[in-house]
């Protein structure tokens, strides 16, 4: 065949320009599952005849009219697809879907080819792959390792290139633990980004669609596709002005790492030395970071020691009084928890995470991202039937806050620890960061940009009054999609004006027997520099700015030198300590 087996996105759209087509490509695919010989993949089996069907109708339509025209993929069956039956890893729990699921219908309307549901664990509720009375998908790196869960069947389809992409979901890690398990990519969405509706909920204020494919590029395609608002989602959110899918770094980032005493990997030498050897190889080309990774991991202990758990007892509590032998054990001994709950609880585990939230925060303004083990080991089989909760709860070390919190985050392979074992490092970034953890990971994989890459995805700028932190502008920047970089001061060139009107605003003018100014940058996305220049008024706007360090960046300027009304403040050095004397005589 044209693509040579390669099933990568790239290599299957080639292919089809030069004359390949989608029904060749569907037969190939179902024989290479059936020659896999892992029925555990699959709740099911392959949908030979949709899928078939599906590249019929492909093969009459020009491949440049479709994003994702004859790629074909795979579903976790707690994610609904016409004509199949939902399980979620459940044969009690079986119904027959009206629809599609909003993510899979806008793929397959984009050209991708639904080949089958993927196994899972049950109910979404694990991160080890075996909770399942479907059978063990085969981990295609070490047959006697687990596979990774709950997206089991989907990184195991992928891995073994039966699929070129697949969708999982992910609450604790469902989306990113199996990645690693298994040598490939795994995307976990900002909550709200990827719509949830049709799919069956694990933790409904938290779960995220997510995305397994062999390269960053490839996911971030798919992703481009299934973002989107979905109004019938009532926990869907519009991605901020200027978002995309792919982005390149176009800095040299700062990572954020946990200290050593901070890092757990639970006695097992060989993956902590190969984080080690993986940092490494990051600080050839990013400033790596030591954080205080406290308010991460004690977000991560709520998860399952709060009332999320209520939250997965709930989509399961008819089944659980009815017929709680048709749960499985594990899941069962989980899920009953959430029965003794109370609402007393849930407020003060609210409480606690928006503390920990508030702390999370402030570690994440000062970086680009974190880079993180995805799990700390590979489990044997053996040693998690010996302590199946125990094992699944250390897997969840470096994912289960990532929702919580709200952020985004990449799961890319790293290669193999000193036992020969698959390991892999995660970036962790905020919400709507994809583009930004995409170019980061594809410095370190060594993947080419896309064409499809804008060459500046952001626009460093330096704000100096009612736009920092805090200030009355601030959500403005915030609402364009802004990120704050870093404090700044400019070289001692410049006077600082307070105009006059509401909100108060300075004045930044150039002048050489000036003085240094405190201010901050912030990165703001290509797209919404339009928007954030159609804001300012005048006599503001956007200029080069030369920083105390010999660098020049875009920042706000005056055009005018003594605008009417204006006060020269420069004495105080910068905006806030202006504002804070004001409001010092304000209170005598």
């Amino acid at each position: 065949m044209s693509h040579g087996g390669d099933l990568s996105i790239p290599a299957l759209a080639a292919a089809y320009r030069a004359g390949e087509r989608p029904s060749r490509v569907a037969e190939a695919v179902l024989a290479a599952a059936a020659a896999h010989g892992d029925g555990a993949i699959w709740i099911g089996g392959p949908c030979a005849d949709r899928l078939r069907a599906q590249a019929a109708a492909l093969d009459a339509r020009d491949p440049a009219s479709l994003p994702l025209y004859g790629i074909p993929f795979a579903v976790k069956d707690n994610i609904d697809a016409a004509g199949l039956p939902t399980t979620a890893g459940c044969p009690a729990f079986a119904y027959q879907p009206a629809a599609s699921a909003t993510v899979v219908a806008a793929l397959e309307a984009a050209g991708a080819m639904l080949v089958g549901k993927t196994n899972l664990d049950q109910f979404a509720t694990g991160l080890v792959g075996v909770r399942s009375p479907y059978g063990v998908p085969r981990n295609v790196l070490a047959a006697d390792r687990v596979p990774g869960g709950s997206s089991s069947g989907s990184a195991v389809a992928v891995a073994a290139g039966l699929v070129s992409f697949a969708l999982g979901t992910d609450t604790a890690g469902s989306g990113r633990v199996p990645a690693m398990f298994n040598g490939i990519v795994g995307l976990k969405p900002t909550k709200g980004l990827v719509s949830t509706w049709g799919v069956v909920p694990a933790c409904r204020s938290l779960d995220c669609v997510s995305v397994f494919a062999t390269s960053v590029a490839d996911a971030m395609a798919v992703l481009a596709v299934a973002a989107a608002f979905d109004a019938e989602d009532p926990f869907a959110r519009a991605a901020p002005p200027g978002w995309v899918a792919r982005g390149a770094a176009g800095h040299r980032p700062r990572l954020g790492v946990p200290a050593p005493a901070q890092r757990a990997f639970f006695g097992r030498a060989a993956p902590e030395a190969a984080y080690a050897d993986a940092l490494a190889r990051w600080a050839e080309f990013a400033d790596i970071v030591t954080i205080d990774f406290g308010p991460f991991a004690e977000a991560a202990r709520l998860l399952y020691e709060g009332p999320w758990v209520a939250e997965r007892t709930a989509v399961v509590e008819r089944l659980l009084a009815e017929r709680p032998e048709a749960i499985h054990p594990v899941v069962r001994g989980i899920v009953v928890k959430g029965t003794g709950l109370s609402a007393i609880e849930t407020f003060r585990a609210q409480y606690s995470l928006a503390t920990l939230r508030r702390a999370a925060d402030a570690v994440m303004a000062g970086i680009d991202a974190l880079l993180l083990p995805t799990a700390p080991f590979v489990p044997t089989l053996a040693a998690l039937a010996a302590e199946p909760v125990l094992v699944n709860s250390q897997l969840g070390t470096y994912t289960n806050f990532v929702n919580l919190l709200d952020l985004s985050a990449l799961a890319i392979p790293a290669g193999t620890d000193g036992e020969g074992l698959p390991f892999g490092v995660t970036l962790v970034g905020p919400a709507f960061a994809e583009g930004d953890l995409a170019g980061i990971a594809a410095m370190f994989s060594g993947e080419a940009a896309s064409p499809a890459e804008a060459p500046f995805p952001f626009l460093d700028v330096a704000v100096f009054g009612a736009h920092m932190r805090g200030l009355p502008l601030n959500k403005d920047l915030v609402a364009l999609g802004a990120r704050f970089a870093r404090e700044i001061a400019t070289a001692s060139c410049y006077r600082l004006l307070a105009l006059p009107g509401q909100p108060a605003r300075p004045g930044v003018v150039p002048d050489a027997a000036g003085a240094a100014l405190a201010g901050e940058l912030w990165r703001i996305p290509a797209g919404a520099v339009a928007a954030l220049l159609a804001s300012i008024p005048a006599p503001l706007s956007l200029g080069r700015v030369r920083l105390d360090d010999g660098t020049e960046t875009v920042g706000f300027l005056c055009t005018e030198a003594a605008p009417a009304g204006a006060e020269d403040v420069t004495r105080f050095g910068g905006w806030r300590a202006y504002r804070a004397s004001i409001a010092g005589v304000a209170a005598r």
